[in-house]
């Protein structure tokens, strides 16, 4: 408890969402790990069993409407002027994407952020949901900060790729989530490695860094490893996440077995 001379703890002034059990952070402290790829493929795995929501927070790059197909849509308002999320697959949506052209840029200081996030999070009627999942703009900022001290977070997912140069600012996204006080569920190797056409022999792509050294010594979970395939990234910008488009393929199968990960520690 604050004394009249220390200012409150803003981590002390949560405050749940109505209706939802879990909330999970998904970010990877840097773009190009392919975070929004994993947000939307963990989310649909999720929801063949659970009620999910998913909450695309990048303000200034939201790539959820098009991964999901829901471009040029637009969510409908309640008469007390709640917002109605989208649903795409039995899956509750809501992006800053649905609400402005997907070529406008967003020219927002921290104020507008914050005011952004606080209507995702307390004006959309998200309903019943047993997951919330939040993906998170690259970095380590204003929006991250936002939500962490706007609600009580179930826990948090990094993503990152094997290389060494990933792993850079997926461990300073780490680090935010440690000094918020919010628990690291683990980590996802996304792009791990791509299994040959025909042999099935796995080839590495991408240089093994440091990762599981580090994770081993900070004893952080390896949630699992997602295979590279071209077909993922086809499947998002055609708006049928792999997951969708081929569940018993070898991306989604690692989708669905890390999702199941994620529901026994939360």
């Amino acid at each position: 408890m604050s004394s009249p001379h220390t200012p409150p703890n803003p981590f002390d002034q949560q405050k749940a969402i109505p209706g939802v059990k879990h909330i999970i952070a998904v970010s990877a402290g840097k773009g190009g790990v392919g975070k929004s790829t994993v947000a939307t493929n963990l989310a649909l795995a999720l929801s063949k069993k659970y009620k999910v929501g998913l909450l695309d927070a990048d303000i200034y790059g939201p790539s959820i409407p098009r991964m999901l197909g829901a471009l040029g849509q637009k969510p409908n308002i309640t008469e007390d002027n709640r917002i109605i999320p989208l649903v795409r697959y039995g899956m509750k949506l809501m992006s800053i994407g649905f609400l402005i052209d997907e070529g406008a840029a967003v020219v927002w200081r921290g104020p507008m952020l914050f005011k952004a996030m606080d209507q995702f999070l307390r004006d959309v009627d998200w309903g019943e949901l047993d997951y919330l999942l939040i993906d998170l703009p690259p970095g380590t900022g204003d929006i991250q900060l936002s939500l962490a001290q706007k609600v009580p977070l179930a826990g948090a997912v990094a993503i990152s790729t094997p290389q060494n140069i990933a792993l850079i600012d997926v461990k300073k996204a780490i680090d935010m989530w440690k000094r918020t006080g919010v628990k690291m569920l683990g980590l996802v190797e996304n792009m791990s490695y791509m299994l040959a056409p025909g042999s099935g022999e796995r080839i590495q792509l991408f240089p093994k860094g440091e990762l599981d050294a580090y994770l081993d010594a900070n004893k952080f979970t390896k949630l699992g490893e997602v295979p590279f395939n071209p077909n993922v990234s086809l499947a998002a910008e055609a708006g049928i996440p792999i997951v969708e488009s081929n569940p018993k393929g070898a991306e989604a199968q690692a989708f669905f077995a890390i999702a199941e990960k994620i529901a026994s520690l939360v």
